[in-house]
C-alpha cells in the first residue's frame, strides 16, 4: 500500500511544486540567497538529467540542489561575493554533484553527476555574477 501511495502522490506533488515555483515573481539576485541557488541547481539538475536520459527526476533534483547549495556556500567564502568566479562555481558544482551522486545513486554515474553539478554551477554563476 505504501508503494501505491508513493507512486500516486509523488509525481503530482513534484508537478505541483514545479508549477508553483514558476509563479513566484523574479526578484533581483541577492548575494546571500541560498534558497534561490538551491532551487536553480535543482532545476538545472532535472533538465540536465533529462537531456542525458539518466537518473530519476527526484535524484537529479537532489543532486542539482546539493550542487547549488555548495556553489552558494563556496561563494560566501569569497572576499567579494558579488564578483563570482566561473571556474570556481563549475568546479564546486561538479564536485558536489559527484559527491551527492555517490550518496543518492550509489556512484553508478560519477562523470554524469559531475557534469550535472557543473552545469548547475555555471547557470548559477551566469544568473548571479556582478549582481548586488
Amino acid at each position: 500500500m505504501n508503494q501505491v501511495l508513493k507512486r500516486a502522490f509523488v509525481p503530482n506533488l513534484l508537478a505541483a511544486s514545479l508549477v508553483g515555483a514558476s509563479f513566484i515573481p523574479a526578484q533581483p539576485a541577492s548575494a546571500d540567497n541560498l534558497g534561490r541557488d538551491t532551487a536553480v541547481g535543482a532545476g538545472v539538475g532535472v533538465v540536465s538529467g533529462a537531456v542525458r536520459g539518466r537518473g530519476s527526476l527526484l535524484n537529479n533534483a537532489a543532486r542539482g540542489a546539493a550542487a547549488g547549495a555548495a556553489v552558494h556556500g563556496a561563494n560566501r567564502l569569497r572576499k567579494n561575493p558579488n564578483k563570482r568566479n566561473l571556474g570556481q562555481d563549475i568546479g564546486v558544482g561538479a564536485a558536489a554533484g559527484a559527491a551527492a551522486g555517490a550518496v543518492t545513486g550509489r556512484g553508478r554515474d560519477t562523470l554524469g553527476n559531475a557534469i550535472d553539478g557543473a552545469a548547475a554551477g555555471a547557470v548559477i554563476n551566469i544568473l548571479n555574477n556582478n549582481k548586488k
